[in-house]
């Protein structure tokens, strides 16, 4: 169970009248090891008690995340095809974002990896898999025709 699951439990015991030490004993009995602890159990309980009723994390200050826009996908997805063997920090200070949020778009919105030294799609385009299925075809016909010579072993020596 999520921990906002709990979190709506522990408010379902907390408006049926139930104690902490209760609702913790309820929540071990029915989810073991998964049971949020005592120190959560009364937070939350205090919290019902203020008069709080969501049971969703409130937003927080800080610093934003940042946010994988369309246009900087776009102009990250150009440059590494510009340059396939660009590194994530030369991206992130070309486009003046952090190392993970530029990596996190390399995997994530263009399903990418780093592969010697390259980055390279994940998954081949349904024109490149038709070509490597026609390429197998091709090479199997060969090698059906002409099993002797299709690879010939040399002995050296």
């Amino acid at each position: 169970m999520e921990k906002i699951g709990h979190r709506y439990v522990i408010q379902y015991f907390h408006l049926k009248g139930l104690r902490p030490t209760n609702i913790k004993a309820e929540l071990d009995s029915t989810l073991e090891e998964s049971a949020p602890s005592f120190t959560t159990v009364k937070y939350w309980v205090a919290e019902f008690k203020r008069g709080r009723t969501s049971c969703e994390d409130e937003h927080r200050s800080g610093r934003p995340s940042e946010v994988a826009i369309p246009e900087m996908v776009k102009k990250i997805h150009k440059m590494v095809l510009g340059d396939r063997r660009l590194k994530v920090r030369e991206l992130a200070d070309m486009v003046n974002i952090s190392k993970s949020a530029v990596h996190r778009i390399l995997a994530e919105n263009l399903g990418t990896r780093k592969l010697c030294t390259r980055w390279v799609p994940r998954l081949l385009t349904i024109e490149q898999k038709q070509r490597r299925e026609d390429v197998s075809i091709e090479c199997l016909a060969i090698f059906r025709s002409n099993k002797a010579e299709f690879l010939p072993i040399h002995n050296h020596g």
